[in-house]
């Protein structure tokens, strides 16, 4: 249990003398949240349904939420279920497949599910306006490559979790799957795909607004957009310290409080240490920025209805897995092809160029040097990304869509993510490609840094989050309760127990609307 958090009367100010001799009103709180995303906002509705009389406050610097990574257009909005990326199910040495990372995250999507479903079936969330079936593909090209799809699907297949996908190595049936990816295709390339029914498109914005619509309803929780948090420290009592300023006119604040969450997407990082936990230590971040290319033309949207990955090339990261991504954003229906990487040494869209530089600190310095130079692909791939002429990314898409030409398409920027360096005891210095969760020793504190497949899977780690900074009130019956009944599976091993499997989704799936997963799993 976070030391000093208890529910408490924020309401009435008081006059702080003690900065740079200024007087600054200062509140209290029992919760504050950085940053307007759908970690955030994930997080907020479970504590406030939890314990309804804690006050909540929630700042983030842009007039708008959700308008950095977890907006539709900076992200993938894949409903990472594993279904698809190749990456997940990599071949061990002895030609198996290891279904490990494609199992977890697709239980950890179905808990997010799970609580959506919950949201939605009180009325509290209107799952049509960011969530619907979409099926997902993954599409590769040669025999070995074939080969390793064939035994992927046998294996996923097999699978509870994954039962119903198809494989599809003639032409003419991935034609049917999805017409564009065969259109015009005159090679004789062995090509072969495999579908799942039970892929989501998620609109990730528009649920994180949903959330914070229902939260901000809730008694004694506030959100202050357009403020900007400044500083953060430990003060004698084991509270925190959060320091505000409004963008607009000026003003600072100071807030007590006994947690603190930061999920500002890339800006967790520099208020990350601020803090000054022993725990962030040796962390670093690196950036990347991203592109896609954007459809223009309404008649070819319309004939793509399917998510489909490929296979990152040889010696590229995973960030650079490409897709034909149908998406439905508001009531727009968009097709996008990437992604395209760029570099900026900004942490956010609406960042600072000084970002990067400012997060250099002796502590993670040496760290990030030996990162790098265990990372020189990715420099080397970068450096092609951001080099690459528009011919050449048509070319690309060319892999995918033989048809395209370049007046139907765009380039479209898209969000900054920063990528995990920490150290590690025999590596010096490691990067991570996931997300990662660095919390305080008393669980006063946390941040959450990284990038994919952090949306889809925010309750699962917010789930996490409140194992190890709500350590009491989890053991606790009325928290127990409380899970149960938004996150049935939460501290159960999904995968298991296919009984469980068919009643959550059906569950869940009638809730959201989406196609029921008796249908998914035949084979339609």
């Amino acid at each position: 249990m976070p030391h000093g958090l208890q529910a408490i009367n924020s309401a009435a100010p008081v006059v702080d003398l003690q900065i740079s001799g200024m007087a600054r009103e200062q509140r209290n709180a029992d919760v504050v949240l950085i940053g307007c995303g759908i970690m955030s906002g994930t997080l907020g509705v479970l504590l406030k349904e939890l314990s309804p009389k804690l006050s909540v406050h929630v700042f983030e610097r842009l007039d708008e939420i959700a308008g950095e990574s977890s907006d539709a257009w900076n992200n993938a909005g894949t409903g990472h279920a594993g279904l698809c990326e190749l990456n997940y199910t990599p071949e061990r040495p002895d030609g198996s497949i290891d279904l490990s990372k494609a199992i977890r995250v697709d239980e950890e999507f179905e808990q997010s599910k799970q609580f959506w479903s919950w949201l939605a079936a009180q009325g509290r969330i209107d799952p049509q306006a960011f969530i619907h079936s979409l099926p997902h593909m993954s599409f590769v090209e040669g025999a070995a490559n074939r080969e390793f799809l064939r035994k992927r699907h046998a294996a996923m297949d097999a699978h509870p979790l994954f039962h119903g996908m198809e494989f599809g190595a003639d032409r003419s049936v991935i034609a049917q799957w999805a017409p564009l990816l065969m259109k015009d295709r005159h090679d004789d390339g062995t090509w072969s795909a495999t579908r799942s029914m039970l892929g989501t498109d998620v609109n990730y914005g528009a649920l994180t607004r949903l959330l914070f619509a229902d939260l901000s309803g809730k008694q004694g929780v506030v959100l202050h957009m357009g403020h900007e948090v400044r500083d953060l420290h430990r003060m004698d009592n084991s509270r925190w310290r959060v320091e505000v300023k409004e963008l607009k006119s000026g003003v600072e604040t100071a807030f007590q409080t006994g947690f603190v969450f930061i999920g500002a997407g890339g800006g967790a990082l520099p208020l990350l240490e601020k803090s000054d936990i022993p725990e962030a230590k040796g962390y670093g971040g690196f950036p990347v920025s991203g592109e896609w290319l954007r459809c223009l033309n309404p008649a070819i949207i319309k004939q793509h209805h399917a998510k489909v990955y490929g296979k990152a090339k040889s010696g590229s990261p995973p960030m650079s897995v490409p897709h034909l991504d149908r998406r439905t954003i508001g009531r727009e229906q968009a097709l996008l092809f990437g992604p395209f990487a760029g570099f900026s040494t900004k942490f956010l869209k609406h960042g600072s160029w000084l970002d990067l530089p400012s997060s250099l600190e002796w502590g993670n310095l040496i760290p990030m040097v030996e990162a790098g130079w265990k990372n020189l692909d990715l420099t080397k791939y970068l450096i092609e990304q951001v080099r690459l002429k528009p011919e050449e990314r048509l070319e690309q898409l060319k892999e995918f869509m033989p048809s395209a030409e370049m007046k139907d398409w765009e380039l479209a920027i898209a969000g900054q993510r920063v990528q995990v360096i920490k150290k590690d005891p025999k590596e010096g210095g490691i990067l991570e490609f996931g997300t990662e969760l660095v919390a305080s020793a008393d669980g006063s504190l946390a941040a959450l840094l990284g990038a994919s497949p952090g949306a889809s899977t925010s309750v699962s780690i917010m789930l996490g989050l409140l194992e190890r900074c709500f350590k009491e009130q989890m053991a606790s019956k009325e928290w127990k309760t409380g899970l149960g009944r938004m996150v049935a599976t939460h501290g159960k091993q999904l995968a298991a127990d296919p009984g469980l499997i068919r009643e959550i989704r059906e569950r869940s799936h009638k809730a959201l609307g989406l196609m029921p997963p008796v249908r998914a799993a035949e084979r339609v």
